[in-house]
């Protein structure tokens, strides 16, 4: 019989390895996916084709591409703090069970005693609105450890995202600078804006955007613009 030997500074790297392999397969699982927005389709048809832009139970990490805009999304942890902490209960539930449970995409919520109903997804599929948009999550900077948008995302400021109070989460709308012409698509995965103590009007605003996707419309500066919003149809390029 011949034995094999292996050198000690060998035989520690391969059970490394081995341990690398495994921790990467159990906690990081990403899905890369591109779509194209479609272009002279029929408003009402299906706007996303096989909705792999959205995460599996086993995903925590997801990446895609429309045309020329990249989406990084992560999946928070459940005890990271909400970026709306005036955001109360989800389909009657404590914030974070709704999220665990998947009771977020259409479902009612309430907020500073409010209650909120956003649309269904097919009336989501024609919605277009022009009004003012804001944008917001600078404090999320100080933040270990990042917060959590309303539908269970790790929310990056710098990142092409916003927050809606009515459609269902998440959705991909243009939004178009009506001062300037820009437009670029982003990922609506939050709720709001809302009324606040200090500014009852912010409520009547449509939509916040994400620092980012102000720095690309370019209103970081001025805080609010003009926008015009519509949801995308989208299929897979």
């Amino acid at each position: 019989m011949v034995r094999v030997t292996f050198p000690l500074w060998l035989l520690s790297i391969f059970m490394l390895t081995l341990t690398s392999c495994s921790v990467l397969k159990t906690t990081v699982s990403t899905i890369k996916t591109g779509y194209r927005v479609a272009k002279g389709t029929v408003k009402g048809t299906v706007w996303v084709v096989h909705g792999t832009y959205q995460f599996t139970k086993a995903a925590t990490k997801l990446v895609y591409y429309v045309g020329k805009f990249t989406f990084e999304v992560v999946r928070a942890p459940l005890d990271a703090p909400l970026v709306r902490d005036e955001l109360q209960t989800i389909d009657g539930l404590p914030v974070t069970e709704a999220i665990r449970l998947g009771r977020v995409k259409t479902a009612p919520y309430t907020v500073n005693g409010s209650r909120y109903i956003p649309m269904t997804v097919a009336s989501a599929q024609t919605y277009e609105e022009t009004g003012l948009a804001s944008w917001y999550g600078e404090e999320t900077r100080r933040l270990p450890g990042g917060s959590m948008t309303a539908n269970g995302e790790l929310f990056n400021p710098d990142g092409l995202t916003a927050a809606h109070k009515y459609l269902p989460l998440p959705t991909h709308v243009q939004v178009t600078n009506l001062e300037n012409g820009r437009s670029i698509i982003v990922r609506v995965n939050d709720r709001g804006p809302f009324p606040s103590q200090h500014n009852p009007d912010s409520g009547k605003r449509i939509i916040d955007v994400s620092r980012g996707a102000a720095e690309q419309l370019g209103f970081v500066e001025q805080g609010t613009a003009r926008v015009h919003v519509e949801t995308i149809q989208l299929q897979e390029g």
